[in-house]
């Protein structure tokens, strides 16, 4: 670890960061080692009527209750303190903006909004969750011990007596504002995040944290990266998908990492102010 630290002290940074990152405040990743398997829904299962979007919703519902209590790891406040040029996330839970990053594009949207897929009026997820404890005065209490996944809702089978609220404005379908398997991450995210990535150059780095880069999301970051000859670190416990386009694979826990970073990169400032 310490020589990558060192490799990245005085370097222009992006980092790119995944569920791995969000495992020390509580949420579980899909991919990291031990992680059972799962399998979320996709967009084309959630608009396939009624009985799919029920039982999203049951799940959802309780997992936002505890994705809300989750808070913000030693590794978002170091990555808060690091500042990067642009912080990338895969993630959707909002600890990022929790901790205090400003220079971030969620790739994947954030959990704490609510989209309708017909009139397009977003709104809080908190609002939707008091509508539904309304209309589901008991059902909380009825299902309330299954277990927490990394999209902020849970595994659970019993959902057929949940009742769904639809959009307060027109009467269509709400969506939790994030992207889905089988979705698109908007055009002009991505477009941020690859100007970011090209205007490194061969003097920055392109830092990941806790990705598996299974998806192309993320992957696509890493591999133009590597095209321009902008060096890639990847802090990751388990293997990835760009493992053969990193200069440093650490197979370590993100926080730690961060931390060291700041560290690293606070001492090197001053080193530079007092000559």
């Amino acid at each position: 670890m310490r020589d990558a630290v060192r490799f990245l002290a005085d370097r222009e940074l992006v980092v790119l960061t995944g569920a791995g990152l969000s495992t020390d405040s509580g949420i579980p990743d899909y991919r990291g080692p031990g992680a059972p398997v799962r399998t979320p829904m996709t967009f084309q299962e959630f608009c396939s009527g009624p009985t799919a979007r029920q039982r999203y919703w049951a799940r959802s519902h309780l997992g936002w209750a505890r994705m809300g209590a989750a808070e913000p790891n030693p590794g978002h406040r170091a990555l808060a303190e690091l500042d990067p040029a642009l912080l990338i996330t895969q993630n959707v839970d909002g600890l990022h903006e929790a901790a205090g990053s400003r220079r971030l594009v969620a790739l994947h949207g954030r959990v704490a909004d609510v989209v309708c897929l017909s009139c397009r009026r977003t709104s809080p997820r908190s609002t939707l969750q008091g509508r539904l404890d309304a209309l589901n005065a008991d059902w909380m209490a009825r299902h309330g011990h299954a277990a927490m996944r990394p999209d902020g809702d849970v595994e659970l089978d019993a959902t057929e007596d949940f009742v769904v609220a639809d959009c307060d404005a027109c009467g269509g379908v709400l969506k939790p504002d994030v992207v889905f398997f089988g979705e698109n991450v908007p055009a002009e995210r991505v477009a941020r995040c690859y100007d970011a990535v090209e205007a490194l150059g061969t003097d920055g780095a392109l830092v990941v944290a806790g990705s598996s880069l299974t998806v192309m999301s993320g992957l696509r970051f890493v591999k133009r990266a590597a095209k321009l000859g902008t060096p890639v670190v990847i802090v990751n416990r388990g293997t990835t998908r760009g493992d053969d386009l990193a200069r440093f694979k650490l197979e370590l826990g993100t926080s730690d990492f961060l931390v060291d970073l700041v560290e690293a990169r606070g001492v090197d400032q001053r080193r530079r102010t007092k000559m």
